[in-house]
């Protein structure tokens, strides 16, 4: 017969639904009795839905059932609340900052950082002080977009100084190392660094932060969500089936940290032709919109690919900034509008 901690073990091994970290992990299971008569297992999710709950109480039956000499399995549901995760912080505004909006994807490839970078700055262009981060340690991307000579600095009192260019203040890691240095951290230093990014830097004055998250919905995401009072989050696909799918997976970590989601924005709706002005829709047309409305969360807008939105990111000269007569321009101020109305209409993000 299985041990308690051999079963706990066992657990480990589930994945939260929509999430790459364990249940376990999350807090969910309550306690664990063996006897010969049956193994009781305890949950503790009062937040989660009841189809997450079913789920979670399958994979519980399937992985304690294949254990050699394992009596059958008594599930229990606990109402408490579940025990906060080990080196969890309650979620604290950013002093100076009104609003802070996640900006994120379920899978990379899609465009983030560069609907991140032009969403800020057709903000700001609508007449908000923004802010700009670059949450991707791995894979940072905002520094070579906006462009600017030199690195970080910092104050008397250790606060990171961040650059400024186009009128918005951003940080990112690249601006502390070399360019083919590759960043090799595990998890906790992450956490660290991305604490540094959202309460130690002087961000003066904003009325939105815009954070770039990594792509998926890993431990990074994760943190982030959990350690700042998040206004919503947005996320971002493109029209493929198969990028859509991962929509879900983004609306679901949302839900489950309760933090609103503020919309799904399509790029690379269409491909807008700078010789002919013809659209042409490579990647097909329209599922974020269905897929939006499908899942209940708004659909912000489509935003189109052209060589001057690419070779603007690639030369530090991003489309809004440079090109603010561009149609694409004037797509990322229409997503631009929506986001702020949708933000103008919320109540304050709680702590």
């Amino acid at each position: 017969m299985p041990s308690p901690q051999e079963i706990l073990a066992e657990l480990k091994k589930i994945k939260y639904p929509g999430f790459s970290r364990d249940i376990v992990s999350f807090g969910l299971i309550k306690d664990i009795e063996v006897a010969h008569a049956e193994v009781t297992v305890i949950l503790a999710a009062p937040a989660a839905k009841p189809e997450i709950i079913n789920e979670i109480a399958g994979e519980i039956r399937r992985a304690i059932g294949a254990m050699a000499g394992a009596p059958p399995v008594n599930l229990q549901i606990d109402q408490a609340p579940p025990p906060r995760m080990a080196g969890t912080l309650p979620r604290r505004p950013i002093p100076g900052v009104s609003h802070v909006v996640a900006v994120a994807s379920g899978k990379g490839g899609v465009g983030k950082s560069t609907v991140a970078v032009n969403l800020a700055l057709a903000m700001r262009a609508l007449g908000w002080r923004v802010g700009l981060m670059d949450a991707d340690v791995y894979g940072p991307s905002v520094a070579m977009m906006m462009g600017g000579e030199g690195r970080a600095g910092l104050t008397a009192q250790r606060c990171i100084v961040p650059l400024e260019r186009f009128g918005i203040r951003y940080i990112s890691m690249a601006m502390f190392i070399a360019d083919d240095t590759p960043i090799i951290w595990r998890g906790p230093m992450v956490t660290k660094l991305e604490s540094e990014f959202l309460f130690n830097v002087e961000w003066g004055e904003l009325d939105c932060l815009v954070l770039d998250l990594p792509p998926g919905t890993g431990d990074a995401q994760l943190t982030i969500t959990q350690r700042v009072a998040l206004a919503g989050g947005v996320i971002v696909t493109t029209p493929q089936e198969i990028a859509l799918l991962d929509v879900k997976r983004g609306v679901a970590m949302f839900n489950e940290v309760e933090i609103p989601v503020l919309g799904v924005i399509e790029n690379m709706s269409f491909h807008l032709c700078g010789k002919c002005g013809h659209r042409h829709e490579i990647f097909a047309h329209g599922g974020g919109k269905s897929f939006a409305q499908s899942l209940g969360v708004p659909f912000l807008g489509e935003l189109p690919i052209t060589r001057e939105l690419r070779e603007g990111g690639d030369r530090a000269q991003p489309i809004v900034a440079v090109h603010p007569e561009h149609p694409v321009s004037d797509a990322f101020k229409s997503v631009a509008a929506n986001v702020i109305a949708h933000l103008s209409r919320a109540e304050p993000p709680a702590g």
